[in-house]
């Protein structure tokens, strides 16, 4: 309102000054500052309205006093009121041949109408006109009437002259045509879809301003289609480098910053551009790194810049330095004594905290500093991060907060976002059953009604469908723990309806399942229920539900129960009244007691999700009478398809196979959280392999992608991003920070317990993982020097002493060089085949040599088919294992060569040895043995 006013003072001073006559507009403004109630302005504004009709009405009023009039009916729809009798005024001044006039016109036109409005026919030939204009003033005046007025069907009209504008020669046109592009586009996508490539070279056009403008429509089509711009990453880049380097003119400074807004909308389009691309963000690095030590934390832009630098590195592949980076800067943010800043400080720490968990460590006193501010929003941005941050370690203290805050808020619609988020955490990683029941009662108790019923049906079902797994103790023992916290709250007062209705409901499901409390004690609390909400039918419906559930199961197990008194009266009370689904509810109830056993049992069966066990006294024919109701369990896993049986076999093989491993993604930020890392489910599903987890703590609802303690979570992240980050740095960095801020928060006075305490239950104590480096290392120090002493006492020199060498197993000449297996003797030897075949003195010294070589060298298989094997060489200077490898290339000719010609398979063996025996190495894969010999 103060900035109504003060527009309209200031055209009221300019009338004043030459370009209007009148001094009515000055008192109209004056008065309405002056007026002391909104029911005085409303007078104020409805005189003025009533004598602006009158003169507009008037044929020969003159064009000058026209413009004041129209603007005087601007201000008084500006603050709220019907001028609709003066638009067809300003419509008409679009048509003037004065700049001015016209000028006034179209702004009274942006402002007056819309897309939708009838009177917009009117004003698009008049656009079309003016883009033609020699007079860029009044083509800039029709742009800018363009993108408020023209829809979705006018588009076309104007399009093709707003496309030639782009080539306008005044830098102040094109800037303009840029953005009523964008506005086409964000109102018809298909209408300039043609056109995306005029973008891109106005992004290389001369003036800063039109390429900033270029940007705006670029990120909205990165968003849509990234990969369809990756080749911009580098101009992108260059650009943000010369305007962070101060290349652009002084014009375009803002409190002293080059550009800052041309700047944040590049580094918000690179962002987008460097997700999950490694060689994308690896342009980045630079450019970023120089934005973080150039930047200027003394003004609120220079923080702006350096908060969106945050922001884009906690989207792009990871780098180790800009994290640390990114780190620091949080850290100033943290520091800071203005709210503001510790808001962006809490921010940017829920994105890097997606990256690396343990950054959080290092502000723990901030941290808390900020949950106990008395600034609303900045203790719920503080609440925010705490949710990213639960894991089973801290979720008992997070959610206690959160609950101790929905208290104390009246908002209702943030009390239900907590409240959701509590029920969130507490079925992913409650730590007890107890616990989890109070938990849940605490947040139905104080959040009442705002809770959403798919809540509640959603404890229901958990309390009834248990842990999903088979075992039925802890099912059975949270259902009783259930019943005991119920029976303790159902007498206290103003309990919410939906609460009410978990009560009814789980305590006729599983009220007298384990014996504890007797059936007329529990039907005697579900009067008392139904007795206390006699206004709410659903409360009733339910607590008369529960009780019909109670007399099936006392009727079905064979007991005789009487009925209550005030039941009684309660069916007799619901049989009249006025809600059908009530009567027939209590008729139910009448019609279930004259009913005997067998009857009882085919009428209410017991089903899968409500085990309340009554099937446990059934015998086996009662089970088959049962069978054909409805099933509620789930179906059968599908069996393993026979690529998940190849694989498993893959899995059982030697470890010398070779295992592909595909290399780790990296996943955009949509999401969420530290959820990169599959899950153990998903990898046991892939590979057919169930994970054993036998005594491992069974945790509520979905399995989470937390790891139990931030070391873990840390590693894990950081396998899957593909950064390496150094614990030794990492430590020594944090702890300076730490205590740079502990002496400037505190200033020298000791941190209270209770901030110590609250820090180690939500962030872990970092000296405790401190010492158990320094222990670990301490560890692996002795166990090196023992490993070194060991070392140098079997190097000592030893007493020589007479061994027996075992006769080594003779080589297997189709050894790849591979460690083998098994250390049993091979079952069949190769040379025993060839004893009968060649005499002793032949074969003896093939087989010595093979196994002086065997132990030595391995042999080189591709230099079995290789050609270039010279001739001349000697058998001293020839590999021996070369040798007893040819043997075998050798045998198989010469096998075959016996089944064609004829020859005796001894007589060629004997040649190959004795051309061995002369220096003559075969070279071919099926060699004439006397080839090289003889030539």
């Amino acid at each position: 309102m103060e900035q109504l006013r003060t527009i309209g003072r200031e055209l009221a001073m300019g009338s004043q000054g030459g370009w209007g006559q009148s001094k009515e507009f000055l008192d109209l403004v004056k008065s309405i500052g002056e007026a002391r109630s909104k029911a005085e302005e409303d007078r104020i504004i409805a005189r003025e309205l009533e004598h602006l009709k009158r003169r507009l009405a008037d044929p020969d009023v003159p064009r000058r006093k026209m413009k004041e009039l129209l603007l005087r009916l601007v201000y008084a729809e500006m603050l709220g009121h019907d001028a609709s009798f003066g638009h067809i005024h300003a419509v008409k001044m679009t048509h003037d041949e004065s700049l001015p006039l016209k000028r006034t016109g179209y702004l009274a036109v942006a402002l007056f109408l819309d897309e939708r409005h009838d009177l917009v026919i009117l004003v698009v030939n008049t656009i079309q006109k003016d883009l033609r204009s020699d007079n860029y003033l009044v083509v800039c005046a029709a742009l800018t009437a363009a993108c408020r007025l023209i829809g979705e069907e006018a588009i076309p009209a104007v399009l093709p002259q707003v496309v030639e504008l782009l080539a306008h020669p005044k830098e102040a046109v094109r800037k303009k045509a840029v953005m009523a592009l964008h506005r086409f586009y964000q109102r018809s996508p298909s209408s300039v879809s043609h056109l995306v490539s005029n973008f891109r070279k106005r992004l290389c056009d001369n003036d800063p301003g039109v390429m900033g403008a270029t940007l705006c429509p670029l990120y909205d089509l990165i968003l849509e289609e990234p990969n369809s711009y990756k080749d911009l990453v580098v101009s992108f880049v260059n650009i943000l480098k010369q305007v962070a380097e101060r290349r652009l003119p002084t014009s375009y400074d803002y409190h002293q910053m080059p550009a800052p807004f041309i700047q944040i909308k590049l580094l918000k389009i690179l962002a987008v551009l460097g997700s999950g691309d490694k060689q994308a963000s690896g342009h980045m690095y630079t450019v970023l790194g120089d934005i973080f030590r150039k930047g200027d934390t003394a003004s609120n832009i220079g923080n702006a810049i350096l908060y969106e630098c945050i922001c884009c590195i906690s989207s792009i592949f990871p780098n180790p330095k800009m994290l640390e980076a990114a780190a620091e800067t949080t850290s100033k943010f943290l520091k800071s004594d203005s709210h503001n800043l510790k808001y962006m400080g809490i921010d940017a720490l829920g994105r890097l905290i997606k990256i690396n968990p343990d950054i959080a460590e290092e502000h723990q006193l901030a941290v808390i500093d900020c949950l106990e501010d008395p600034d609303d929003t900045l203790k719920r941005k503080t609440f925010e991060l705490l949710y990213k941050m639960t894991k089973s370690t801290n979720i008992e203290v997070i959610v206690d907060r959160m609950i101790e805050y929905m208290i104390n808020i009246t908002d209702h619609h943030y009390k239900t976002e907590i409240a959701s988020r509590c029920v969130e955490l507490a079925e992913q990683f409650a730590p007890s059953n107890q616990w989890f029941i109070q938990t849940m009662n605490k947040v139905f108790e104080h959040a009442g009604d705002l809770v959403n019923i798919r809540v509640a049906h959603n404890l229901m079902r958990l309390i009834a469908e248990g842990f999903g797994v088979e075992d039925e103790g802890a099912d059975s023992q949270l259902r009783s723990s259930a019943v005991d916290s119920y029976l303790r709250i159902v007498g206290e007062p103003k309990l919410p309806s939906s609460f009410l209705q978990i009560i009814c409901w789980v305590l006729g499901e599983y009220g007298t399942a384990d014996g504890k409390y007797s059936a007329s004690y529990i039907i005697g609390k579900l009067c008392d229920v139904a007795e206390a909400h006699l206004t709410d039918d659903t409360v009733k419906a339910y607590a008369i539900s529960a009780i019909l559930k109670i007399f099936a199961f006392e009727i079905s197990v064979g007991r005789k129960i009487d009925m209550l008194p005030e039941c009684q009266t309660l069916v007799d009370e619901l049989s009249a009244s006025h809600s059908t689904d009530l009567q027939q509810r209590a008729y139910e109830l009448q019609a279930l007691l004259g009913l005997d056993k067998r009857a009882v049992e085919s009428v209410m069966p017991a089903d899968a999700s409500c085990v309340m066990s009554v099937g446990s006294y059934r015998s086996h024919e009662q089970q088959e009478a049962s069978a054909h109701t409805l099933r509620f369990e789930a179906y059968e896993m599908p069996k393993p398809s026979l690529a998940l049986a190849t694989s498993q076999v893959s899995m059982s093989t030697p470890p010398t196979d070779l295992v592909p491993v595909p290399d780790p993604g990296y996943h955009k930020e949509d999401h969420q959280t530290s959820r990169s890392q599959p899950s153990g489910d998903a990898i046991s599903g892939e590979f057919g392999v169930k994970l054993r987890l036998d005594g491992v703590q069974k945790k509520w609802g979905r399995p989470t992608y937390s790891s139990s303690t931030p070391s873990s979570s840390a590693s894990s992240q950081q396998a899957t991003n593909g950064a390496s980050h150094s614990d030794g740095g990492g430590l020594t960095s944090s702890q300076a920070r730490e205590s740079s801020y502990g002496s400037k928060r505190q200033q020298g006075t000791e941190i209270s317990a209770e901030k110590q305490r609250l820090a180690a239950s939500l962030f872990g104590s970092a000296a405790a993982k401190a010492d158990r480096k320094a222990q670990a290392s301490r560890k692996a120090s002795k166990e090196s020097a023992s490993a070194d002493k060991a070392t140098v006492s079997s190097a000592a020199p030893q007493p020589i002493k007479e061994q027996v060498i075992p006769a080594a197993p003779p080589p297997d000449l189709l050894d790849l060089g591979d460690e083998p297996v098994s250390s049993s003797p091979p079952s069949a030897d190769p040379f025993s085949q060839l004893e009968g075949l060649l005499g002793p003195a032949s074969a003896t010294p093939v087989v010595s040599g093979a196994l002086a070589t065997s132990t030595s060298k391995a042999p080189d298989l591709m230099s079995i088919f290789s050609d270039d094997v010279p001739t001349g060489a000697t058998s001293e200077s020839s590999d021996p294992a070369l040798g007893d490898v040819n043997l075998m290339s050798s045998l198989k000719g010469a096998t075959a060569a016996a089944a064609k010609k004829g020859p005796s398979l001894q007589d060629a063996l004997q040649k190959d040895a004795t051309a061995r025996q002369v220096g003559v190495t075969p070279t071919g894969n099926n060699p004439n043995l006397f080839k090289d010999l003889l030539g």
